[in-house]
């Protein structure tokens, strides 16, 4: 009985850590095209300079 469970429980250990690996995946993808994205849709500053749109 004790290694069934241990079976049960590293599939839904591997089942989780997946799709979170997979979400994970999804947020990265998303974050990246917003951010390439900011680079290419710039607002035009003061002496038609390209301004950031960021403020590091």
């Amino acid at each position: 009985m004790i290694p069934l469970l241990l079976v049960l429980l590293l599939a839904l250990v591997l089942f989780g850590a997946g799709f979170a690996l997979k979400a994970l995946w999804w947020i990265a993808v998303i974050v990246l095209v917003l951010w390439v994205l900011g680079f290419l849709v710039r607002p035009v500053g003061a002496g038609g300079r390209r301004g950031r749109w960021y403020r590091w």
